[in-house]
């Protein structure tokens, strides 16, 4: 999740810390004193409310009660991370943990710890399923959730009620109906903003296909890019909203910044968001309102998901005295600050509950109860990195010919699995 999502996100926003280890390799309450070195991504947008605070607090709080253990800590911009990171492993100066936006291409590379060699079986049980789940790569788990996004439907109220609809579409023909409505009565507005564009395609484009029944990927993860419920679905958005101008001109080349700032100037009626829009709508004075989003049949009792990861690398040895500082670091008093502090979703079951049961966070109840049966991207393939470029710069265009371009990504998408 990073700015992607609030990124969120997204979005989601990663983060990437690193934890550089000195001394000897023994348990975490004996032997000679270790420094770990943590290098994390920055969740700020400036200076003032940057991440590196969070963590030099988490580090100093953690060295009190484990003085042989201490965390020297690295926050990196999103924009650097991945390339300074990979310079890092290059030159072997390797963090002990990191945390970041992926970790798959870590695994294909026999760097990481599994996660049951680093976390406690009281905090890997704390994880919330579908994130843990999402952590793997071939049935076992070395992705440790950090933070998350979700997504759900967001609609402009005075719009709504302009255009005479009385309540949030539950289908995808109830979408349709309330964009016409919306086309017929309110000019100067987009019915629905559909972002296509290289910024995000292969997001909005998995949410349309799970309303259909399908996907990126089969549950053996093997990509299922054209099959016929994905060119379907496509098919349904070209005859549906974007030849009858619903929706932008060329969804391929509008990017989500585009659509979410129509969305919070009023400007667009509907669209697919995650919680980072909740404020922008609030700055834009949008009435706005959330619900599940629509699929085919009725309203999707799942959700696209996004999560940023933590890892531990084996490199430095220092396996127990990692484990001892995830498990702080896992503590509810340490991810509920980092949630509150950057409007971020939970991903351990203790601080969900706290987050639904406070009466703090309810702009994000929709978002939290959709959480648990979140969807994800490939992410335990070693492969997604690639085919996810492959989508953004192409994937869009499937909403003019949608067997033809999910064809020749799906080709692309094989190419890159027998090359690997």
């Amino acid at each position: 999740m990073n700015k992607r999502f609030l990124v969120v996100a997204a979005g989601a926003c990663s983060i990437g810390l690193t934890l550089t280890a000195c001394g000897s390799s023994g348990g975490a309450s004996g032997g000679e004193a270790v420094t770990l070195k943590l290098v994390a991504a920055d969740y700020g947008d400036k200076a003032s409310n940057s991440s590196a605070a969070y963590w030099n607090d988490v580090a100093q709080r953690f060295t009190a009660a484990n003085p042989k253990i201490k965390v020297d800590v690295q926050v990196i911009n999103w924009n650097d991370i991945d390339t300074q990171v990979k310079t890092m492993i290059q030159s072997g100066n390797v963090p002990d943990v990191l945390q970041t936006g992926g970790y798959a291409d870590k695994v294909a590379d026999d760097l990481l710890y599994r996660a049951d060699e680093v976390l406690s079986e009281k905090t890997r049980a704390n994880l919330i399923d579908s994130f843990a789940k999402a952590g793997e790569v071939g049935g076992t788990q070395y992705g440790i959730p950090f933070v998350s996004s979700a997504r759900a439907f967001f609609y402009n109220k005075a719009v709504f009620a302009q255009a005479g609809i009385t309540e949030a579409p539950k289908s995808w023909d109830d979408l349709k109906a309330a964009a016409e409505q919306i086309k017929a009565k309110v000019p100067g507005v987009t019915p629905y903003a559909l972002p296509l564009g290289p910024e995000e395609a292969q997001g909005e484009s998995l949410i349309w296909e799970l309303g259909n029944g399908g996907g990126i990927a089969d549950a053996k993860g093997t990509y299922t890019l054209n099959s016929q419920a994905n060119v379907d679905a496509f098919s349904w958005l070209k005859s549906n909203l974007v030849d009858p101008g619903l929706t932008y001109a060329n969804p391929a080349t509008t990017d989500r910044k585009t659509a979410f700032a129509d969305f919070a100037a009023g400007k667009a009626a509907m669209l697919n968001g995650h919680p980072s829009l909740i404020q922008m709508s609030k700055d834009g004075k949008v009435d706005y309102g959330v619900a599940p989003i629509p699929g085919k049949t009725g309203a999707l009792k799942s959700t696209l998901g996004v999560a940023d990861w933590m890892m531990a690398f084996k490199d430095n040895g220092h396996k127990d005295q990692v484990r001892t500082f995830l498990d702080f670091a896992y503590s509810k008093e340490n991810t509920l600050k980092f949630d509150e502090l950057y409007n971020l979703m939970p991903v351990t079951e203790d601080t969900l509950q706290e987050m639904t049961g406070s009466g703090k966070h309810q702009d994000l109840e929709p978002f939290f109860a959709l959480l648990p049966n979140a969807a994800f991207y490939p992410l335990g393939n070693t492969t997604w990195d690639a085919v996810s470029a492959e989508i953004k710069k192409s994937g869009g265009t499937a909403v003019t010919d949608p067997a033809k371009v999910l064809g020749e990504l799906q080709k692309k998408a094989e190419a890159a699995v027998s090359n690997q």
